[in-house]
């Protein structure tokens, strides 16, 4: 029961903070999505939502359970091959990067 309540107000926090945050930005960016891409993503990934860019496929598949770890595997040995933004722009698109 505890847990179902705490649950509840984590909810309701978010839901109040995410809704103010949702009016500032009229160009469609920020709110909800700008919230997942910052929270889940890290604060480079929302501040790129924000700014325009869409968030890859290899960042959503870090959201699913024992198979995340194998993409984030993959990302730490891109970066350690020293892979860039304009080499991902080049892979992927502007878009994204």
């Amino acid at each position: 029961m505890k847990k179902m309540i705490a649950g509840l107000l984590i909810a309701a926090m978010v839901l109040t903070t995410a809704a103010p945050m949702a009016e500032a930005k009229a160009e469609g960016r920020g709110g909800i999505m700008g919230f997942i891409a910052g929270c889940c993503f890290g604060m480079r990934a929302g501040a790129d939502y924000n700014d325009g860019k869409e968030i890859v496929w290899r960042e959503w598949v870090q959201l699913i359970p024992y198979v995340g770890i194998v993409f984030a595997i993959w990302n730490g040995i891109d970066g350690a091959n020293g892979t860039t933004r304009a080499d991902y722009a080049e892979t992927y698109g502007s878009t994204y990067f």
